[in-house]
């Protein structure tokens, strides 16, 4: 097994349990350099999924963790984000894919016998903003209102993300949505996308590899949620990445741009945004990612 790779300031709470559920999870806090629990600023906060790879090797699939507590530490320090507080929340192993479905649909088949998931999101979404939120919210100083809440997750982590967003945008606005699986349940994701009516503010990273199975459809995704009225380099950044997989060492390496898109460095109270300075800024952020990307 490899060693135990926390790093900085991460706050554990063993088998944290949910009535919703009926269950109980491991649930992992990194606080940003500077926190302090009685006294100073509330932070923003990202919850993530399969929270047993978010920060240790110890416990990440294959041992391949995402790196987010030094990702973040790092650009804390360096003031590129804005000091953020992060919860990873373990998954439950055989009950992952039913907490992740929004749909119940089809995920195995030995000859004309179906497995058929529960379509629990609605549910693991109850549990996230009736039980844990109120929980992260009482025990530690945070931002409490969804402009300052976000998602994230990867693969069938990302597919539940983006149904939570759409459908509790009032809980979660900022949406990290990595490899998601597009095409679970024959595309139901995409049925949700197409039933809005209202566009509500949600600030989404999509992403995809071009070696993972499928991965044309996550434009096809980008297209509805453009169609839908979400601006590309403003509150939708979609990016492909070349020879990239469906894995651990995929992800972690997108963490650094996906964490800089969804929570950039407050601007000083007393500067001044005129129109021509957003386009610069706008122009800048561009080219840096051009810079970090190709």
């Amino acid at each position: 097994m490899p060693p135990n790779t926390l790093t900085g300031n991460i706050q554990e709470h063993r088998a944290f349990p949910s009535k919703i559920l009926r269950n109980r999870r491991d649930i992992l806090v990194y606080l940003p350099p500077g926190y302090r629990r009685f006294s100073g600023r509330p932070y923003p906060v990202l919850y993530l999924h399969d929270g047993q790879n978010v920060f240790d090797a110890a416990t990440a699939f294959g041992g391949v963790e995402w790196g987010v507590d030094e990702t973040a530490q790092q650009l804390i320090r360096k003031k590129l984000i804005e000091p953020l507080i992060i919860v990873a929340i373990a998954n439950m192993g055989e009950d992952r894919i039913h907490e992740y479905a929004p749909t119940g649909g089809v995920y195995a088949q030995t000859g004309e016998r179906k497995k058929r998931s529960r379509g629990l999101a609605r549910q693991y979404a109850d549990f996230l903003i009736r039980e844990l939120k109120p929980f992260i919210d009482r025990r530690y100083r945070t931002k409490r209102e969804a402009e300052f809440t976000g998602l994230g997750g990867s693969s069938l982590g990302g597919l539940v993300t983006l149904a939570i967003g759409l459908l509790y945008p009032e809980a979660f606005t900022r949406l990290l949505v990595m490899s998601p699986s597009i095409w679970w349940d024959d595309c139901s994701i995409c049925r949700l996308v197409e039933s809005i009516e209202e566009k509500p503010p949600l600030k989404i990273w999509l992403d995809t590899g071009t070696r993972e199975p499928g991965w044309e459809k996550a434009a096809g995704l980008r297209d509805q949620l453009v169609e839908k009225g979400w601006r590309l380099h403003d509150d939708l950044h979609y990016l492909e990445i070349e020879g990239a997989d469906h894995s651990e060492g995929a992800w972690a390496a997108r963490v650094d741009p996906a964490l800089r898109f969804l929570f950039p460095p407050p601007l000083p109270r007393t500067a001044k945004i005129t129109p021509a300075k957003k386009r610069q800024d706008l122009i800048k952020r561009a080219l840096a990612r051009a810079k970090l990307f190709y």
